[in-house]
């Protein structure tokens, strides 16, 4: 299944909401899902936020139109999240040496 294309949006007043962003955006592209960035602590609006855009033409239609726009006498910030790739496989422990220490097995004393 091939996710939906992400798309930035920063710098709104921190009082918008999900519906007045989902409005301004759907006039360049379809938005499918919107996650205003909030501080885990008081709630409040962090000022960016992450949309789903329907297709990737949408994302980058709405990319063009509101990267350096202005919204509520605010300059806005959009660009295309670029996903990152998926951690490699690595173990999640290794095991430290000290100095001048090896691998060999100790030598019994008698």
């Amino acid at each position: 299944m091939e996710t939906l294309p992400k798309i930035f949006l920063g710098g709104f007043p921190l009082d918008a909401t999900e519906l007045q962003l989902v409005q301004l955006v759907n006039l360049h592209g379809n938005v499918e899902t919107i996650k205003i960035v909030r501080d885990k602590k008081t709630g409040k609006c962090k000022g960016y936020a992450f949309l789903e855009m329907k297709t990737k033409t949408d994302a980058e239609q709405a990319v063009e139109a509101l990267d350096g726009s202005t919204y509520q006498h605010k300059l806005l910030s959009a660009s295309i999240k670029v996903e990152e790739p998926a951690p490699t496989s690595r173990p999640v422990f290794t095991r430290v040496q000290r100095p001048g220490a090896t691998d060999r097995p100790k030598r019994r004393r008698i």
